[in-house]
Order: C-alpha cells, then sequence, then structure tokens
C-alpha cells in the first residue's frame, strides 16, 4: 500500500458515508431541501466527479460547484488582449496549456498561433525567463494566470528578472485571489450556500486565515480540503457537523499540506512584487473589488501591460458572453452544466464556446468527462 491508498481506501470511505448520511438526517436535509455545500476548488469539483462522491452522498446533500477555476474565470476581454500582445511582431508568448484554448471574442490563442504567432506553452514562468535568455532580440511575455497558487511563482520569477537585469521579459498579469468572489457570492441575495470545502492548493500558500470572514461575518463554516476522496468526505462531514451543532469556524482537514499560517517565503514574495487592484474583471462575474494584483510600479519593466500599453489604463474594456453560453451561472451555481443548452452540443472540449469546456479544472469538462463514470461499486 502506497501514501496514496490510504485516502482512497473503501472500507474507510464507506465509514464516512455512512456518517455523512446520518448527520444530513440529523439536519433535516431532504432533496426537496437539500443542504448546500460549495466546492470552491475546480480540482475538487473533478475529484467529485472522478469518484462519483456526488453520487455516493446522501440526495440531502447538492454540491454547488464555485469559480475556483483560474483559467475559467478568464474574461474574453484579457484574452483579447493576451492575443493583441502575441500577434505584435518580435514576441513570443508563453503560456500554460489550459489557457491555449480559451475563446475570446476574436479568436483563442491556439487560433492565434496557427494564424501564424509565436505562442509558445510553458510549464512555469521560469521556462519563459530561460526563452528570454535565449532569445535577446525578442520580446518573450509570460501570460501569468492563476489564484495564490501560481502567483507566488512569477513574482519569484519577475525577482530573478530584475536580478539579472533580463528586460526583453515581461508579465501580463492575470493573477486573482480566493476571498473576494467568496464574499461577492455570499452577498447575492440569489445564492443558497449553507457551507464551503475551502481550496487546498490556494490555502497551502495563504494559509486559513484570510477566510475567517466567511465564519466570522456570514455564518458559514468553511473547512480546507485535500483532493482525494477521504479528503473531501471527511471535509464534508466536518462541514455538515458543524451546521447540525450551530458553529461557523474555519477549520483545516489538510493539516498534512496546510499551515494555518500560509507560506511565508511566497507570501513575501508576492508582497514585494504585487499591489492590489482596485477591481479585476472576473468572466460570469463582472468586477468584483481588490480581487486581482498588478505588478508594482518599482517593476514596471517587467509589466506587459505598462510595456505594450494595454490593460485598464485604456478604459472599459468588458466583452460580453457568446449567445447560449451560460459560464456565469453555472459558476456561480445558478445552474448545473447539463442545464446550459449549449452543454454536449455547441460547446465539446473539441470545440469549446466557453471556458468551463476547456479547463482541466472547468465544471463542465468534468461533468463531460465523467458524466457517466460511478464508481458505487469501488465502494
Amino acid at each position: 500500500m502506497n501514501y496514496t491508498d490510504d485516502f482512497r481506501d473503501p472500507i474507510a470511505a464507506r465509514g464516512v458515508l455512512a456518517a455523512i448520511a446520518r448527520v444530513t438526517d440529523e439536519i433535516g436535509a431532504t432533496r426537496e431541501k437539500p443542504v448546500h455545500i460549495m466546492e470552491i476548488c475546480g480540482g475538487h469539483t473533478h475529484a467529485i466527479f472522478r469518484y462519483g462522491l456526488d453520487k455516493l452522498t446522501p440526495p440531502g446533500l447538492e454540491f454547488i460547484h464555485g469559480p475556483g477555476c483560474p483559467v475559467c474565470v478568464l474574461p474574453m476581454s484579457r484574452i483579447d488582449e493576451c492575443v493583441e500582445i502575441a500577434e505584435r511582431p518580435g514576441v513570443i508568448m508563453t503560456t500554460f496549456g489550459d489557457a491555449m484554448r480559451v475563446p475570446g471574442h476574436r479568436k483563442s490563442l491556439i487560433q492565434a498561433k496557427a494564424d501564424g504567432a509565436d505562442i509558445r506553452m510553458v510549464y512555469s514562468p521560469l521556462d519563459a525567463l530561460e526563452l528570454a535568455r535565449r532569445h535577446p532580440n525578442r520580446e518573450v511575455v509570460f501570460f501569468g494566470l492563476g489564484f495564490e497558487t501560481t502567483t507566488p511563482s512569477t513574482a519569484l520569477t519577475i525577482l530573478q528578472a530584475a536580478a539579472d537585469g533580463q528586460t526583453n521579459f515581461s508579465v501580463f498579469c492575470n493573477h486573482i485571489t480566493v476571498p473576494p468572489p467568496i464574499k461577492a457570492l455570499l452577498d447575492d441575495p440569489y445564492m443558497i450556500l449553507d457551507g464551503f470545502v475551502g481550496p487546498g492548493h490556494v490555502s497551502m500558500v495563504i494559509g486559513v486565515r484570510p477566510y475567517d470572514f466567511i465564519a466570522r461575518d456570514y455564518g458559514k463554516p468553511i473547512v480546507v480540503a485535500g483532493f482525494e476522496p477521504l479528503d473531501l468526505l471527511q471535509s464534508v462531514l466536518m462541514v455538515l457537523e458543524q451546521i447540525r451543532d450551530g458553529r461557523a469556524e474555519v477549520e483545516n482537514q489538510y493539516s498534512r499540506v496546510v499551515p494555518d499560517d500560509g507560506n511565508p517565503v511566497s507570501i513575501a514574495a508576492c508582497a514585494e512584487v504585487y499591489e492590489p487592484r482596485p477591481s479585476f474583471e472576473w468572466r460570469g462575474l463582472g468586477e468584483i473589488d481588490a480581487s486581482g494584483v498588478r505588478i508594482r510600479a518599482a517593476y514596471a519593466a517587467w509589466d506587459a501591460e505598462v510595456k505594450f500599453g494595454i490593460g485598464y489604463s485604456k478604459g472599459p474594456r468588458m466583452v460580453a458572453e457568446p449567445d447560449g453560453c451560460s459560464c456565469g451561472d453555472v459558476m456561480t451555481g445558478r445552474i448545473k452544466p447539463h442545464a446550459c443548452p449549449q452543454f454536449g452540443k455547441g460547446c465539446t472540449p473539441e470545440m469549446p464556446l466557453g471556458a468551463l469546456m476547456v479547463s482541466s479544472e472547468g465544471a463542465c469538462a468534468a461533468y463531460f468527462q465523467y458524466g457517466g463514470l460511478r464508481l458505487e461499486e469501488a465502494l
């Protein structure tokens, strides 16, 4: 048995599932009046469907899929600006693989590549910096995106570029933060949320303290969770027990990885390189105050928005979603992916209309990939 097997043990899973059913019954939740628990992270959404946890848990429990997929929440306007940079002469645009196929208003990055732009997939911003060293006569731009999980690696790369004096490298910064959109959802009068399963990878960087407002100001429990089946089942049980007991606390199920106060080295690097944006646009959610970061003026030489004269300084940029695309409603939990009229028809992984069908963490991709996969037999 290896370490992972411990968190996929069928006998242990049956025990936790029985406890979930018991506590759900004690709360009085039913199919008609379920407990609504939002898993914030797209990685959790995929784990839920990969292991069939949505079918194994009782009908009185409903999972709501949150906006925790960084590629999914990128607005079309920012994709358009990224394409605009990539199509300029002398530019090498670099990005993670998922972002290549996210649709913009005109085209995606992969379509721009097919049209002749020099766009390359990399595995880290350091790969992009190495390209800049190899191509001193080209402008190498890294499409920086993601939540607090990936923000430190971009910050550390900018610090390395500054130390090296590598000025033909810059970052198109689209890094965003988790707490503000959760607050926006909690402030939405149409949202029904009873508790949260908190993101594991993000919390590994920022810790669990930034979620205090959820319990303190809104009276909702949140449990930071790992990604294996037993991690998620135990976290759901912990949320349900808080609801049953009338408690609202921040708990850390993933303590083997997540320190309560986060990673001080990562936090310090981010504080050095970034400052909060006044607001940032989210696909399907609109502008959310202080929900993104931008590169500080001290590092403007490595800021693609400054170097290429694009971004928020150019005024309103909001671009409407394509007709029939329900990404916003899915990300806010108003509908399930299969309720979108384009799901599996006008929008598939091969020909995505919306970002949620593109990303490896997108809810629509999870429904499409695992919709027929149910693992009751395994448990």
